[in-house]
């Protein structure tokens, strides 16, 4: 598995449409809880852009610590889905569907991790 540049990483695709997703749950159903929105679209671009920074190190090594960082920003992101869902800014049914996705998209950079740190890259 090779990439010319990081735009072509499935995750960092999906990555990209979930943050578009944040932006627009935040901005409709928030009710102008301007730090649980901060919060929620900040650590949904760092998923994104620590798979970006990742890509441009020279080692699977340095890029693998990225991949893991974005993984904890994906933790961060179900983690506020579900104080989201307590306060009630989202329904259970907007719930599921991003908790579905950003679920995906952590085991996409688990398995990507893993293939890091199992292959060598010049």
């Amino acid at each position: 598995m090779t990439f010319s540049k990081f735009e072509d990483i499935p995750v960092w695709q999906q990555a990209r449409k979930f943050i578009a997703k944040v932006y627009s749950v935040t901005y409709s159903k928030f009710n102008n809880d301007f730090e649980l929105t901060n919060q929620f679209r900040r650590a949904a671009i760092s998923i994104a852009l620590n798979i970006a920074e990742g890509f441009e190190r020279k080692t699977n090594k340095d890029f693998a610590r990225f991949i893991s960082i974005s993984k904890g920003s994906a933790g961060e992101c179900r983690s506020i889905l579900y104080i989201a869902l307590d306060l009630k800014h989202i329904s259970e049914s907007d719930f599921n569907i991003l908790s579905d996705e950003i679920i995906s998209i952590s085991k996409q950079l688990s398995k990507f991790n893993t293939y890091l740190l199992d292959t060598k890259r010049n």
